[in-house]
């Protein structure tokens, strides 16, 4: 089995990776990227000997635009997009999902994620925490990891984790930091979900933000001592009356 870490190289390096497995037989694809850095994915594959059509099998932890925003091609061309049940629906229907973007990132959404289109249900298989997809020589187990977003699974393969936004962003050996966007955030699911792969001992993390993280336990201790650091700094300055406009400079300063 060979992984291969693709850089989407979205407006700059390393920022966001799809990791491509090679296991013999079937090409196993995680996470597809937002639809803007489609074409430098499909380049990726080709150098690694692949066309899109021959990807028939995506998992996407959950439904932001940064790790689904692609995923209507793959199915175009016959892929099975396996994501949380909370999230296929939104998947076959991107209306909502869309407006939800449109909120955040305004005028910019186009830019950032480009365009989505609904996915037809025949090709989305909405997969239950816990189970197992065996294709050719490897199984891949769904473990639901919520808290980031509450449609949010981790991708087990052996004693490797896929675990997408739960597991925290670490570019390029900086700090381990909790990605929070609006609106669904939920600190205590999240402890919970850290302490649910902290049960699961991988050897490896893979979160998308970015790569490979050799030091499992030191990685999820310094992120959820971020989250409640965070969760913490936000509490208190909303108790002051602060207003979103007033926190966001300060908060990204923070770190």
């Amino acid at each position: 089995m060979k992984i291969h870490v693709i850089d989407h190289n979205f407006f700059t390096p390393r920022v966001i990776a799809s990791y491509l497995i090679e296991n013999g037989g079937e090409p196993i694809l995680i996470e597809t990227g937002p639809d803007t850095t489609f074409y430098k994915l499909e380049k990726s594959l080709e150098e690694l000997g692949y066309m899109v059509e021959d990807i028939r099998k995506v998992f996407v932890t959950h439904i932001h635009l940064d790790h689904s925003g692609a995923a209507w091609r793959f199915a175009k061309a016959g892929a099975t997009i396996y994501v949380h049940p909370f999230g296929a629906k939104h998947l076959a229907d991107p209306t909502k999902l869309i407006a939800s973007a449109r909120r955040i990132y305004k005028d910019q959404t186009e830019t950032l994620w480009g365009e989505i289109q609904p996915i037809p249900k025949e090709h989305i298989y909405a997969i239950e925490d816990g189970e197992m997809i065996k294709i050719g020589g490897i199984k891949i187990r769904a473990v639901e990891t919520l808290g980031h977003t509450s449609h949010h699974h981790s991708y087990l393969l052996e004693d490797l984790l896929f675990t997408g936004d739960v597991g925290g962003v670490c570019i390029e050996n900086g700090p381990v930091l909790p990605p929070t966007p609006p609106p669904d955030i939920n600190v205590e699911l999240w402890q919970e979900s850290i302490r649910k792969i902290m049960d699961l001992n991988p050897q490896f993390l893979y979160p998308i933000h970015y790569g490979k993280s050799n030091h499992v336990k030191d990685h999820l201790r310094e992120l959820e001592s971020r989250l409640l650091e965070c969760t913490e700094w936000i509490g208190e300055r909303l108790k002051e009356g602060r207003t979103e406009d007033e926190m966001v400079p300060d908060f990204v300063n923070m770190f």
